[in-house]
């Protein structure tokens, strides 16, 4: 800081600006700090914006917040994806510092000769704004300032003109001894790196065929796979996530159910990347070529979805690197290199990285790796478990990828210490996995989102019920309703959700004394009848695309920083809303965590948070049934798991 007054408490600010924090295209971005000043003369703050390619924004002045505090509050809306740069100003503001003072001093029946030095300094001010104002806004300003000097005229003749430009010079300040910050970085993002939906399936599933005892018989394809991108995109989903590609080891493969000895015909787990047929810059050649992938990633555009790709920086034994480059793995005592563990499990079939013995090398290669898919069209990387290599890599990995293309997303999987998944949002991942699954209580989902919203400048959350590898024990035992549960909170708590293909079929038979599915498509060939399924009503799909399409219509609910909880006065049940400022559209929801039992309620609504008085009536119309209530502040709901575990209503007010 440099100048007279104080600065602190600058937000955003990431990690003391140590980090840019993240916003995306479109997002009102809040900025605040703390700001003061000796004695009784008006302070005013302002921040300075200036875009990715250095051109400065509009002058932002920032409000005054709670009286006594000294906080000051802004928003900023953002145009462009990129680097935006900001700073915090404090200045002297002799405008509202003479206008307070002439307010008062009329207030207490001072007259014209009381206040003879206080219009000629209030005219003296007024000349220099004149040089300050809009050109269309000049004359107006000479002529207060000519009205201050006229002896002619009543007190109130002279003084009203330069009373009525409150709002012209707010805007248009004049500002003395003018104190700026330090410059505060803001990455900000395409809009899907925060709103987003995405489903997850494995290529080789996808028009495959197998025969008893899983004996695969035919393997799908691109070509087989693209089939089912119809039926995703119709869900309503943008994002379709794909596990890894690449060719898959054949030394020390796994069998089904991650059985140490695999049989001849076993497909393994793709994540055990890498054989003779290549490695993390191929394509599994029983997936196709390199050009059936990019009429893969055109079929799926063309419905509106990405593609999200897999980064999995690990090897199989054979994987090319384990002969070319045996410095980037781990060497135990008795010379072999060391496969993964995480006690009790073992993988055998995965060789970890080393980030150690040839950082420069390793980390050219793998950018190498990135850079060569991005090459082909695919712009969102779901990067597996990246709490295991070295955050310095991903720091400077994920800028220079960026430095090439700033519309690549990159989503953590990182289900571990909050220290660390912090971390990872600070350094650069767009998006991160959650402990959303683990949160299985109304109270318990109400302080995580707490977390989540007070993190939103680093680290923005996705939310997923399922993933191939977690089966949580509530969607083991908690029949259809928690399916619809789950779904609901994951849609419409987090602008970002995603689910594991077969959540729609409600797939939910885990191994014995685990927390994932039985007959795990990580080993096996999994093809489903989709359409049979929703012939005979046993799908989720027309659900998920119900909610898909409400998220779609809402843009309140493209946001996390607009989430308000409301009290409700039964444990089993959270109610929130979210409102857009720009739209005035408002979602408010209420859901039950039971899905066995009938679930009563009274809720007590914070009604300025859906920008109402206290004493107003509302409609709310559920856009899952259609019907339509009158609500206030006080009501009664009930919830009724195997009609609908969940109101999910669009908020409108009485005219």
């Amino acid at each position: 800081m440099t100048g007279r007054f104080p600065i602190e408490d600058v937000t955003p600010s990431v990690s003391c600006g140590r980090y840019p924090a993240k916003a995306v295209v479109g997002e009102l971005v809040p900025v605040s700090a703390v700001s003061y000043r000796e004695g009784h003369h008006a302070l005013g703050v302002n921040v300075v914006w200036t875009g990715p390619d250095g051109e400065a924004q509009p002058f932002t002045r920032l409000m005054p917040g709670e009286p006594g505090l000294d906080q000051w509050h802004g928003v900023i809306k953002p145009d462009r994806v990129g680097r935006w740069t900001f700073t915090v100003e404090a200045f002297d503001d002799p405008y509202r510092t003479w206008r307070d003072a002439v307010t008062k001093k009329i207030g207490a029946g001072q007259g014209l000769e009381d206040l003879a030095n206080d219009l000629a300094e209030g005219a003296e001010v007024l000349d220099l704004a004149t040089k300050i104002v809009p050109h269309a806004d000049e004359e107006r300003v000479r002529d207060a300032a000519a009205a201050l000097r006229d002896d002619n005229r009543s007190l109130f003749a002279r003084v009203s003109p330069a009373l009525e430009l409150e709002e012209l010079l707010w805007h248009n300040p004049v500002r003395q001894l003018v104190t700026t910050t330090r410059s505060y970085a803001v990455w900000v993002d395409r809009k899907r790196a925060l709103f987003s939906s995405w489903y997850e399936f494995f290529p080789r599933s996808e028009g495959a065929e197998i025969g008893p005892d899983a004996t695969p018989v035919r393997h799908g394809t691109f070509a087989t796979a693209a089939e089912r991108i119809p039926a995703v995109a119709a869900m309503g989903f943008d994002v379709l996530y794909l596990p890894p590609i690449h060719p898959i080891g054949k030394i020390n493969r796994k069998g089904r159910n991650n059985t140490l000895v695999a049989r001849p015909e076993d497909v393994g787990s793709p994540w055990a990347i890498g054989s003779d047929e290549g490695g993390h810059d191929a394509i599994h050649p029983q997936l196709g070529t390199i050009e059936d992938f990019r009429a893969f990633i055109r079929t799926a555009n063309e419905h509106g979805l990405e593609i999200a790709m897999d980064l999995a920086l690990q090897c199989a034994p054979d994987h090319p690197w384990v002969r070319d480059h045996p410095e980037w793995f781990t060497t135990r005592a008795d010379g072999t290199i060391a496969y993964a563990e995480n006690p009790p499990k073992k993988y055998q079939d995965i060789y970890p990285l080393n980030w150690d013995n040839d950082p420069k090398g390793l980390r050219e290669e793998v950018l190498r790796v990135v850079l060569y898919w991005v090459g082909q069209g695919v712009k969102v990387f779901r990067v597996d478990n990246p709490h295991t290599k070295a955050l310095n890599f991903w720091q400077w990995c994920i800028a220079k990828v960026k430095a090439v293309d700033p519309d690549v997303l990159f989503l953590a999987e990182a289900f571990t210490r909050p220290a660390m998944m912090n971390g990872l949002g600070r350094i650069g991942f767009t998006q991160s996995y959650t402990y959303f699954t683990w949160r299985t209580t109304a109270w318990e989902m109400r302080e995580y989102i707490g977390q989540l919203k007070a993190s939103i400048d680093w680290m923005r959350p996705n939310f997923w019920p399922n993933t191939p590898d977690i089966l949580h024990e509530s969607l083991q035992h908690g029949g259809p309703p928690m399916f619809k549960i789950r779904t609901v909170l994951a849609s419409m708590l987090s602008p970002s959700w995603g689910m594991y293909a077969g959540l729609e079929l409600f797939e939910h038979v885990a191994r014995p004394g685990a927390e994932e599915y039985i007959d795990n498509e990580k080993f096996e060939l999994k093809p489903r009848d989709w359409a049979g399924a929703e012939r005979a009503g046993r799908s989720l799909a027309p659900y998920i695309t119900r909610l898909n399409a409400i998220r779609r219509e809402n843009p309140a609910l493209h946001w996390l920083r607009n989430i308000e909880f409301h009290d409700i006065d039964n444990a089993e049940l959270l109610c929130w809303s979210k409102r857009d400022p720009e739209t005035g559209n408002t979602v408010l929801v209420i859901c039950s965590f039971d899905s066995a039992n009938v679930q009563w309620g009274n809720t007590t609504i914070n009604m300025p948070a859906l920008g109402l008085d206290w004493h107003e009536r509302f409609e709310v119309v559920d856009q899952i049934t259609g019907a339509s209530y009158e609500w206030g502040q006080h009501n009664a709901v009930r919830i009724d798991p195997y009609v609908e575990p969940a109101h999910v209503f669009v908020v409108r007010p009485r005219r």
